[in-house]
């Protein structure tokens, strides 16, 4: 039980999507596959439509005739569990029941030969209590998929308490040589994607809850700054928001109430009212023949400034603002540059000056408290951008003091640049950064509780969710001091446990290490 074989029989349990998808696959790799459901007309249905789209496959071009007619052939629909007997690797991708998933691997202890390995497609159930009834609890794994099967890469390999370190590796092994990206996880809650996505829609429910912008600004200037294949109210709108909050629900309790998955209120109305999204016709948007397609909010085009300036303390880091610079003078803009020399140090440097607007990249204060802080009035603040060099859009919020004409010299130095500017309400942190903040302490978390390795959380994230960068490879980017200063400030100003910053980044931050450095 420390191999499964290429030429192995593959038995997969559930014909529904993701069954279906499982079968699919393994039929294509070269294995001979028994698809069983208890329910025989979804069973005809699901061997159809793989036959179906093995042909269709075959008729762009990306499958071969022969191929595609020999997986075909590969496939088959078993009547029992009794047929899966001769499986050396049995995937359950039943209902989301702890009961029914237990009732049946123990049905099929009594089936199987003992050097047999079960595992589970289970998104949120426990591997560990999964697992507990059976007389060999130590063959069963996670083998977590995700929709659709065929196109996802990501698999994540998960070990319950009982799992033999020798089947946790063959998991792995077989869903690699099926051309997936398969990653080892711990059986916590939430796994590694469903725990650390948690932040991606926490946070655009309490930016909307606050009335930073609307669903449909927030979703742009997460897409066209951060650089997300989606935005996260679009995004819930797809997956379902009864779904969406029912997994965040299930993580909070899990984790007992740790107020960093504290669902949101905003959403359990969404559900309450029907609004699910899609499939209803409404959710954080409208949907159907005679919906208007929302729009993002930007500013009016504003006069280009006369002067910009950049100012940087001696001895400290440009990181963050060296790229926004250089998008600044490639659009033909010139930019003034002072560096403080020691004991003379411009205060809260490095930052843009434009027309007596002083203008930084936000640390995860409010532009009003940046204001008062530094003594002047006309602060503007503006969001992280995935990259300076070409990204469409973002975000600037200005302080409470602010004069007009202030800011509106801040929002034409960076429509110079190409950008479309957005104005948030002065939220701290912004969209993005706060954003990108959470998803890299809960990745960091994650690793720093054992659950998976540094390289696996950001692989999970990027194969499992489409994000356009790990979140600790991004922290990294960031720098993991500016992190944590941005959780610091959002835990200073909420008064949250929520924003508490994992102690993994505060080694790392103490240490002067980023996360992936040897």
């Amino acid at each position: 039980m420390v191999a499964i074989a290429r030429d192995s029989v593959i038995a997969v349990v559930g014909s529904g999507a993701m069954g279906a998808g499982i079968a699919q696959v393994a039929a294509a790799a070269g294995h001979t596959v028994r698809l069983y459901d208890a329910r025989p007309d979804a069973l005809n249905k699901a061997i159809d439509d793989i036959a179906g789209t093995f042909g269709k496959l075959a008729a762009k071009g990306k499958m071969s005739t022969a191929d595609a007619e020999a997986a075909r052939g590969r496939l088959h629909a078993a009547a029992s569990l009794d047929e899966l007997a001769d499986a050396a690797l049995v995937i359950e991708a039943i209902v989301e029941d702890l009961d029914a998933k237990r009732a049946l691997f123990m049905a099929l202890e009594g089936i199987v030969a003992d050097d047999a390995i079960l595992a589970t497609n289970t998104s949120s159930i426990s591997v560990t209590a999964i697992a507990a009834p059976l007389r060999r609890p130590e063959r069963l794994a996670g083998m977590h998929f995700f929709n659709p099967v065929p196109l996802m890469a990501l698999v994540e390999v998960v070990s319950g308490l009982a799992t033999d370190r020798a089947v946790a590796q063959a998991v792995h092994a077989i869903a690699a040589a099926w051309g997936k990206n398969p990653v080892h996880a711990k059986s916590t809650p939430g796994f590694i994607v469903n725990r650390v996505a948690r932040p991606y829609y926490a946070e655009a429910w309490r930016l909307l809850n606050e009335g930073a912008a609307d669903p449909a600004t927030l979703d742009a200037v997460m897409r066209e700054a951060g650089g997300f294949r989606m935005g996260p109210f679009e995004l819930m709108d797809l997956i379902g928001h009864d779904v969406n909050y029912a997994v965040t629900k299930s993580v909070f309790d899990a984790y007992y109430g740790d107020p960093r998955f504290t669902p949101s209120v905003l959403q359990r109305d969404m559900v309450d009212a029907g609004f699910l999204g899609r499939k209803s016709g409404r959710g954080s948007y409208r949907y159907g023949d005679n919906a208007m397609p929302p729009q993002a909010r930007h500013e009016p085009t504003c006069p280009r400034p006369d002067y910009v300036g950049y100012s940087l303390e001696a001895g400290a880091s440009s990181a963050l603002t060296a790229p926004m610079l250089a998008r600044l003078e490639a659009h033909g803009m010139q930019v003034a540059r002072r560096v403080s020399a020691e004991g003379h140090q411009h205060r809260e440097a490095p930052a843009f000056h434009c027309n007596g607007a002083a203008i930084y990249m936000t640390d995860g204060r409010t532009a009003t408290a940046r204001a008062s802080a530094n003594g002047h009035d006309d602060t503007v603040v503006f969001d992280l951008v995935l990259d300076a060099a070409s990204a469409t859009r973002i975000a600037v919020a200005r302080a409470d003091q602010c004069g007009e004409a202030a800011y509106q010299a801040a929002v034409a130095l960076f429509q110079s640049a190409g950008f479309a500017v957005t104005r948030l309400d002065d939220v701290p942190g912004l969209a993005v950064m706060r954003t990108v903040a959470m998803l890299a302490n809960e990745a960091a978390d994650t690793v720093h509780q054992g659950v998976c390795s540094a390289p696996a959380v950001d692989m999970a994230m990027q194969k499992g969710v489409n994000y356009p960068r790990g979140p600790l490879a991004w922290a990294d980017a960031v720098g993991v001091g500016h992190i944590v200063t941005v959780l610091d400030n959002l835990a200073a100003t909420y008064g949250e446990d929520r924003y508490r910053v994992s102690p993994m980044l505060r080694r790392r931050q103490a240490a002067g290490k980023a996360i992936h450095a040897e």
